[in-house]
């Protein structure tokens, strides 16, 4: 075998997998493929000045590469069995938090130390959201901020590419079965062996795991897709929630459909940005834990989960047919301000120079009734006017929101306890499993797998 281990993926989960199998059994010799390029050669061509919108690179370096999607994210590791993701139900609740804690320990000692945990526990805005309808899950939050969960994913490599090599750049093509055990792999023309395989391709990597679970013969579900909007306000709107807790996980029920409605990826005097999946361009947010580099503006998604039943199962295609819309419409993101919106017309570009609220975000202002289905938007209105009564101003005219945002779920890969597939050896982890979709339990996952293979 060329290696003891192959790891597809250099998110979070392909990351801590290797860290923790350098550290439990420094003998095997570990390889990581990724698609995408290493850290510091990870650039986006958007400057906002001579190249304004998505080019459609080849590898986007937003979405792949070295630390995954998370790598210019806000770096919010939460803390909590309530969200973001399913481990427990495999690993059980004690064992999946301590994983998380022990990944935030790994942080801490990379670059993170001196950042703050935030934490739901004995808030007086549980209560304030119980008696307007609303739900606060519970959570610890240890906020990174873009600028510091940069530096820990450079502290990690610099670790890491002394004793695993990794493959930059390199695309897996193609996985197959040996016989008598182990796998091979193809990538960039050539192959590569090993005894054990582990799977962390991350959202982007959707296509390439349905794939490869049909060839395999690996059983799957559907999973749900989450649709929605960026909302963005003055910071000071929402600064008594996000000083004390930062980011703040709210549910509400709305009473028209009864379906569920959340506030997710809370980024305080953060700013809006764009990222490209698969040729999609869709919506997302940043915040920095430096303070030259903040905002005045406060942006948080609202998203309505959309589960389906047989016949039909592409849930990623019908969240991938919203976006193509807004984007045929928009030519990539779409804003709009609340007040238009409420009163039935599109945005533009006059109205929202006039705004009370600057975006942060240069997109082309619209109507996003034109792209959302009504029911999607229906909710997303009535969580607006919800959150109103715990945050007054924001169902105000001047509240800015982009569309679409939207959270691309893999298919859920039918794996064991040891998150191991029907196949001995082939282990499928993080967001690209279905099983996780945060960055602390997809980081938690590779944890516990490479425990596994270490032995």
């Amino acid at each position: 075998m060329d290696y003891d281990v192959i790891i597809i993926g250099a998110g979070p989960g392909g990351i801590y997998a290797a860290y923790e199998l350098c550290e439990l059994a420094p003998q095997l010799r570990v390889g990581v493929f990724e698609a995408g390029n290493e850290l510091s050669k990870r650039k986006c061509p958007i400057d906002g000045k001579r190249i304004k919108t998505c080019v459609n690179c080849k590898n986007c370096s937003i979405m792949s590469g070295f630390g995954g999607a998370g790598a210019f994210s806000d770096g919010k590791y939460n803390i909590t069995n309530d969200f973001g993701g399913t481990l427990y139900e495999y690993l059980g609740r004690e064992q999946a938090l301590e994983l998380m804690h022990y990944v935030d320990k790994i942080n801490l000692m990379h670059g993170g130390q001196g950042t703050k945990l935030y934490s739901t526990a004995s808030t007086s805005i549980k209560t304030l959201c119980m008696q307007n309808g609303l739900k606060l899950l519970d959570a610890s939050v240890r906020h990174l901020g873009t600028d510091i969960n940069h530096v820990v994913l450079e502290k990690l490599y610099e670790r890491l590419r002394r004793r695993v090599d990794f493959h930059f750049l390199s695309p897996v093509e193609h996985l197959e079965l040996l016989q008598g055990g182990g796998y091979r792999v193809y990538a960039k023309g050539k192959e590569y062996t090993c005894t054990s395989c582990v799977v962390s391709v991350g959202r982007s990597g959707s296509k390439w795991m349905e794939k490869i679970c049909r060839e395999l013969n690996i059983p799957t579900e559907s999973n749900r897709v989450d649709i929605g909007v960026r909302v963005e306000l003055p910071a000071e709107l929402w600064a008594h929630l996000t000083d004390e807790l930062y980011e703040s996980k709210i549910v509400y029920r709305t009473k028209k459909f009864e379906d569920k409605v959340r506030t997710f990826c809370m980024n305080p005097k953060g700013s809006v940005v764009s990222e490209n999946t698969n040729g999609i361009i869709t919506v997302n947010g940043h915040s920095y834990e430096d303070p030259a580099r903040q905002t005045g503006n406060t942006n948080f998604a609202l998203l309505v989960s959309k589960h389906f039943s047989e016949p039909f199962k592409d849930s990623n295609g019908y969240g991938e047919s919203i976006a193509r819309l807004s984007n045929m419409l928009g030519g990539g993101v779409i804003v709009q301000r609340m007040g238009d919106l409420m009163r039935g017309r599109r945005s533009t570009h006059q109205r929202i120079a006039e705004s009370f609220v600057s975006p942060t975000l240069k997109a082309e202002p619209g109507d996003l009734s034109l792209v959302l289905p009504k029911r999607i938007l229906d909710g997303i209105i009535e969580m607006i006017q919800a959150l109103d009564k715990i945050a007054p101003g924001t169902a105000g005219d001047d509240t800015l929101l982009y569309g679409v945002e939207v959270k691309f779920y893999n298919m859920h890969a039918k794996v064991d306890k040891n998150l191991q597939s029907c196949h001995e050896g082939l282990y499928l982890i993080g967001d690209g499993s279905g099983v996780t979709h945060s960055l602390s339990h997809a980081s938690a996952s590779g944890v516990f797998v490479a425990r596994n293979i270490a032995g």
